[in-house]
């Protein structure tokens, strides 16, 4: 049973080198939980996949064009997100990550983690984001849904595709309140 929300004792924030250990953790514990109906037997939650999202993570932090936010409650870190802008004619972004520790789902924090991602786009001036959700993850694409997103018409999968490319018009969509 996920903790009741406590909207709270969320706090979303800038992602540091202190939360890359949690973050790996809880996404490879979120990689594991969609992926379990799918592949019962794969070892998505085992330490060589929290090395492996530790390395990514940190890369993205890096590079210095990725801005990561995470929230936390009570002091620990429940959810991450990335993003990256993509050039172009018009400012779009790529949401790159989205995930939420598999014990927190429905308490608000993919919610929390979304809207930051959207004031910080409002406020950069991005009129168009995109994200590519596995095909399989139905609680992840009905998420995303709920909040506006809808699949590419410009991009439609392939029968045998795994992920589909999902995009959201930033100019009809209102800004939302402040963080």
């Amino acid at each position: 049973m996920p903790p009741a929300p406590d909207a709270a004792t969320l706090q979303v924030r800038a992602v540091t080198a202190a939360d890359l250990a949690a973050i790996a953790a809880l996404h490879s514990r979120a990689r594991a939980a969609y992926h379990r109906a799918r592949f019962p037997d794969a070892p998505f939650d085992v330490p060589a996949e929290r090395a492996r999202w530790h390395d990514a993570w940190s890369r993205d932090l890096e590079r210095g064009d990725t801005p990561a936010l995470c929230a936390a409650r009570h002091g620990t870190v429940v959810g991450a997100a990335s993003y990256r802008h993509r050039p172009g004619p018009r400012p779009a972004v790529t949401l790159h990550q989205l995930h939420v520790d598999p014990g927190h789902w429905g308490t608000g924090v993919g919610r929390a983690l979304h809207g930051a991602c959207l004031r910080d786009w409002h406020a950069a001036g991005v009129s168009r984001a995109a994200l590519d959700v596995l095909w399989h993850n139905h609680r992840a694409r009905a998420f995303y849904t709920r909040l506006g997103w809808r699949p590419d018409p410009d991009r439609r999968p392939a029968p045998d595709a795994s992920h589909l490319t999902l995009t959201l018009d930033l100019g009809r969509a209102p800004a939302p309140g402040g963080r």
